[in-house]
């Protein structure tokens, strides 16, 4: 079973370097429906492999100057606050209502993805006015202020929250939230977010592994292949990034919740 692990990890790894949001919430029903495994057993492997790709990606970004990293550190502490009380609840609750909700997770980042792919073309989209979080023309850092801090920080709670109960990294959360909320640019948007799941991760997976949830033969192959498919990723992304491929992933996203859907309801009429 290794050697699938690792290709399936290859998939997210993979997604994750040309999206920066979307490996995170396809690795929990790449498990499920290539393993069988169930949503509670998955989420944490997903976590794992999810929280190590992203940290690599972050690190090379933060070499290249491209991570937000106090935004990033407001973000991701916020979300590590959060995270626990996630994986706690996904132990409790059972497998096909947290089926159904993963489903309908996994529909609404799909249209949200394909809508930004619709209306900006790739672009960045003209806003009507300011938003929260603007960077100093003259240092490139933000200009911190309260509205600023709590949208930053609410993001993180959220992200952190589904990262723990549902396995998911939370960039499906992030990139749209830096996209709205602050005017950084799309490569930094992803590298912030790379960073933000890196440390959201990192409090999801000591808590799984305290709970003893972590099948560590499946999720240590799983991992390996996320980092070295998210390293050639990078390679690619400025090739294949754009609204065509975001529509393709919504699509697939959509297709995907779809057949959770389904297992979700046949669970709870068993």
């Amino acid at each position: 079973m290794w050697w699938m692990a690792m290709a399936l990890g290859a998939v997210v790894g993979a997604t994750l370097a040309l999206t920066g949001a979307g490996g995170g919430i396809l690795a929990v029903p790449l498990l499920v429906f290539s393993l069988h495994l169930g949503l509670a057993e998955s989420a944490p492997i997903g976590l794992l492999a999810v929280g190590l790709a992203a940290g690599l990606g972050a690190a090379l970004g933060l070499r290249e100057g491209r991570v937000r990293y106090r935004a990033a550190m407001v973000i991701g502490g916020a979300g590590m606050l959060l995270a626990p009380l996630g994986v706690w609840l996904a132990q409790r609750v059972p497998n096909g209502p947290l089926t159904l909700v993963f489903s309908l997770v996994l529909a609404w980042s799909a249209w949200g993805m394909f809508q930004r792919a619709r209306t900006t073309g790739g672009r960045a989209a003209v806003r009507a006015e300011a938003p929260p979080c603007v960077r100093n023309p003259c240092t490139g850092r933000f200009i911190w202020t309260r509205p600023c801090a709590m949208a930053l920080a609410s993001t993180g709670m959220a992200s952190g929250m589904l990262s723990g109960l549902l396995g998911v990294g939370g960039g499906f959360v992030i990139v749209p939230a830096l996209t709205r909320y602050s005017d950084l640019a799309a490569d930094s948007i992803v590298s912030t977010s790379l960073a933000v799941i890196a440390l959201v991760s990192i409090s999801g997976v000591a808590s799984a592994t305290l709970h003893g949830s972590m099948p560590w033969g499946i999720a240590a192959p799983f991992a390996v292949g996320a980092m070295a498919a998210l390293l050639a990723g990078r390679r690619l992304a400025g090739r294949f990034s754009g609204p065509t491929l975001q529509k393709t992933f919504a699509a697939l996203s959509a297709m995907v919740a779809l057949m959770l859907l389904v297992r979700g309801v046949a669970a709870l009429m068993v």
